[in-house]
């Protein structure tokens, strides 16, 4: 999730984490009734509907009553077993189950750069030791109330570790969103990989898995088969796309394929091309309008002829009409049935935007995989207000830049923006309407890497700037049960 029109810090930094929930409101009664839309038809889940956000007293996060909110981890303030400070930048994330009852979290932190509070390079789970302290990931145990219970390096000498995507053993594949090679000084190594993370600390494996593709990673999940890995890419000059990659005959993926994925010739790639009624590609996602929710579009695959990007771009390999291009590929969650992938924006204007396509400030997909099919979702229409930076006369009703999603124990989603104005995390339904459930309350940077724990008790969330991961609890069954 590039920083461009993002994250102009209006509040000072908090203090150090650790301190207790912060709880605003009570619950309120409100109508058992959830939103029929599109009744017993409805493919997707229905909830009930959240109520109005309460500002927070200590000017940090608006919740809804009930809900309350503890800072896990803070950028300079907490600190790693080895004694270094808790990197800055938080960004794509996973909750896994943790010890004594707890919970462990994977999570990247999107720095470019050698610096002070970039990923400390702990021995043995260095990539590329030219970048010094920069991108990476840490792990974090954390106990059911919210507290730190210890920080470590999960991975480090990667660059701009953005999002990924967890696995069904249990690890984290971390994602690269650049394309620089390397220069010999402050890079021995080419960059723009996926790497699997492992959260014990000691299972270290950094190493490319250049079978997945070497360019603006963004997120990606397994499919339940575990015959296929979807990808995004969040890239301009031209637009990114979305991306599958499928194991040979009779493969499965599993613990051990770390080992066949660093092969770039293992299984194929392929690049999403959405095709129109006259079953040519559409050439870009912003050809399509909330006109079209819920239908469904049929898609082909196009194979990517060098995924490794050696001499040219893999999305520049691509000739206008092979495949279908979007602004901001961001988010990607996988299901049973399907995978979920966002596009941020699309804005007026701008050379990534087809002078005949319409302006969006956000879409949510679906892409089926026994039907081949994708739908739009989600559709947030472009806000000039929105695209200013201005708040909004009703801001917890307007939103724009879409970027991390998951899905909740319920089916729904949750997406956190990244856009301008205020940054929010929503509650979305599928094909129905999507509510406001936090709001950066301390500044402008944007929300990263939400995630449910399994029991549903906790969705643990990062704000990028200044570098904080909260875990919030209060009565999600009673809302999206």
């Amino acid at each position: 999730m590039s920083v461009d029109r993002r994250s102009v810090l209006r509040g000072a930094a908090v203090g150090a984490a650790g301190v207790g929930f912060t709880t605003v409101g009570a619950v309120p009664t409100l109508a058992e009734a959830a939103p029929a839309s599109h009744g017993d038809r409805s493919p997707f889940p229905q909830h009930k509907p959240f109520p109005p956000l309460l500002d927070d007293p200590k000017g940090i996060l608006a919740l809804p009553p009930g809900f309350k909110y503890k800072i896990v981890t803070q950028a300079g303030e907490t600190k790693l077993k080895t004694g270094q400070p808790t990197p800055n930048a938080h960004d794509g994330m996973a909750v896994f189950a943790g010890s004594h009852g707890g919970y462990r979290l994977i999570q990247n932190h999107e720095i470019s750069s050698n610096g002070p509070l970039g990923v400390a390079p702990i021995e043995g789970t260095v990539y590329d030791s030219g970048v010094g302290a920069a991108g990476g990931c840490t792990v974090i145990e954390v106990g059911r109330d919210g507290s730190n219970r210890g920080e470590w390096v999960g991975i480090s000498g990667t660059l701009t570790n953005c999002a990924g995507g967890h696995t069904p053993w249990g690890t984290w594949m971390t994602c690269e969103e650049t394309e620089n090679k390397a220069n010999g000084t402050t890079r021995l190594k080419d960059h723009g990989y996926v790497f699997e993370v492992w959260g014990d600390g000691k299972t270290a494996h950094p190493v490319p898995l250049k079978a997945l593709g070497r360019y603006a990673h963004e997120a990606l999940a397994i499919d339940e088969d575990r015959t296929h890995i979807y990808l995004s890419e969040d890239a301009s000059g031209p637009n990114g796309t979305f991306y599958r990659w499928s194991a040979p005959r009779g493969y499965r993926l599993s613990s051990r394929s770390w080992q066949d994925l660093q092969n770039k010739d293992f299984g194929t790639l392929e690049a999403l091309a959405i095709l129109g009624d006259d079953g040519k590609p559409i050439p870009d996602v912003a050809y399509l309008t909330s006109a079209q929710l819920l239908r469904p579009f049929r898609v082909k695959w196009v194979p990517v002829p060098d995924r490794d990007g050696a001499t040219t771009s893999v999305r520049k390999q691509f000739t206008d009409g092979q495949i279908t291009r979007g602004k901001k590929f961001e988010g990607v969650f996988g299901t049973k049935q399907g995978v979920y992938v966002v596009n941020s924006y699309a804005e007026s204007g701008t050379a990534d935007l087809p002078a005949d396509a319409v302006p969006h400030d956000g879409m949510v997909w679906f892409y089926d995989y026994d039907a081949e099919t994708i739908q739009l979702v989600t559709y947030f229409p472009e806000s000039a207000i929105a695209d200013s930076g201005d708040p909004a006369k009703y801001d917890d009703y307007n939103f724009d830049g879409p970027d991390n999603v998951t899905v909740t124990p319920w089916g729904s989603l949750i997406l956190a923006e990244d856009g301008s104005a205020s940054s929010h995390v929503l509650s979305a339904t599928p094909g129905g309407p999507t509510y406001a459930i936090v709001r950066n309350m301390l500044n402008d940077s944007e929300f990263c890497g939400p995630a449910f724990s399994d029991d549903g008790k906790v969705l643990f969330v990062n704000m990028q700037s200044p570098g904080i991961t909260f875990a919030i609890t209060g009565p999600w069954r009673d809302y999206l049960g």
